[in-house]
């Protein structure tokens, strides 16, 4: 099988989506397939790139939005002859790739990864999430399967009218992110000894993340923990203001790999408010690496989380609650039980799982097209 990913976002962007895709594609070749993509940015991951001019997001440079004409997927199209194409994100883009496919008769799978609908007011552009909610749909529509990483975002698609909705998880690489990659001396820079507990957050400091709940639950934390240090991992367009309003937190910047591993293991509670997640990656990362998770009780944390056992879940947007639940995990920091079983946890969401349905969602719309 030949395809063709299309994405905004890929590695060496630091995101989730860009992760997720650089896995299922390198997933796919390791399968026997053949893969290239369509993206914004350079590097060498093994896959052939066609590069696309792009430009930031406004109030947000770290991500980008790519430009390209139908004629030049129609050429990208003739000369590799994909059997699918999977579209990732739904910008222009994409819908130029989606048209390009139709106009070849090649299937098209089309992914729900962000909910950019959810950004608009944060972003400057109020009162818009109807709007977009239409253009969303009239987007997936046209494409023979959307898929999205939980039963939650499936369900709110369906609300608004998009069809043919599957859900493909998401997995995690347990021997990288593993409790053995705690260390001391990276802990020693953070003020923190073996008596000290470590409040952690990572992913993009943004305003969509909900940040200024993270800034109040650490608050709770200290109260029952006054020595605590609070380790903010990522940047974004809210670093800046965070740093000023908070220089007592510690800020690591975005890490890869093992060096972010270690940042993760070295922690000890996982503080993640957000509420614009069509999954969350990093609740997945956090509970390998041997955290306790306060959360949100929808999307990953739903799906993982038994709460008081492997973590701590609060009902959706309650933030009392979750304030709440931040103080009990304070309180618990040293629960090893808890954290033994939020590791195990992680072990039934092996990457390639999540890979074996791609190639069977790609494999089926291509079939059909056949049929």
């Amino acid at each position: 099988m030949r395809v063709l990913i299309v994405t905004d976002t890929y590695p060496p962007d630091i995101n989730g989506v860009a992760r997720t895709l650089h896995t299922l594609g390198a997933g796919l070749k390791r399968r026997g397939h053949t893969v290239q993509v369509v993206t914004t940015v350079e590097g060498d991951d093994g896959l052939k790139r066609h590069v696309m001019h792009s430009m930031p997001l406004p109030g947000y440079p770290g991500l980008r939005f790519g430009f390209a004409s139908t004629r030049q997927m129609l050429e990208i199209l003739d000369s590799y002859k994909p059997d699918a194409l999977y579209v990732a994100t739904e910008t222009l883009m994409g819908i130029s790739a989606i048209r390009a496919a139709g106009k070849r008769q090649i299937p098209v799978v089309s992914g729900f990864h962000t909910n950019f609908q959810n950004y608009l007011e944060d972003y400057h552009l109020p009162g818009m999430e109807t709007v977009a909610q239409g253009v969303l749909r009239a987007i997936h529509n046209q494409t023979a399967r959307t898929l999205t990483p939980s039963v939650d975002t499936a369900a709110m698609l369906e609300r608004w009218g998009i069809q043919n909705v599957g859900v493909l998880g998401r997995g995690v690489d347990t021997e990288l992110f593993d409790p053995k990659r705690r260390d001391p001396a990276l802990r020693q820079t953070w003020g923190a000894d073996q008596d000290t507990p470590v409040a952690l957050y990572v992913g993009r400091v943004a305003a969509e993340k909900n940040l200024e709940l993270v800034v109040r639950a650490f608050d709770e934390f200290k109260q029952v923990q006054p020595s605590a240090r609070m380790v903010i991992v990522g940047n974004g367009p809210r670093l800046e203001s965070l740093q000023q309003e908070r220089p007592d937190f510690i800020y690591a910047g975005a890490r890869t790999g093992t060096d972010l591993a270690a940042h993760y293991a070295s922690g000890d509670v996982f503080l993640f408010p957000s509420i614009t997640e069509t999954f969350g990656n990093v609740v997945l990362e956090a509970m390998s690496a041997g955290l306790g998770v306060v959360a949100y009780d929808y999307a990953a944390p739903r799906l993982l989380i038994r709460s008081g056992q492997n973590g701590w879940l609060a009902p959706f947007n309650e933030e009392a609650a979750f304030l709440a639940q931040t103080r009990v995990a304070a309180s618990e920091w040293r629960n090893d039980e808890l954290r033994f079983a939020a590791r195990q946890s992680a072990f039934d969401l092996g990457w390639e799982r999540v890979i074996e349905q791609f190639e069977h969602e790609l494999a089926s719309v291509m079939h059909r097209m056949i049929d």
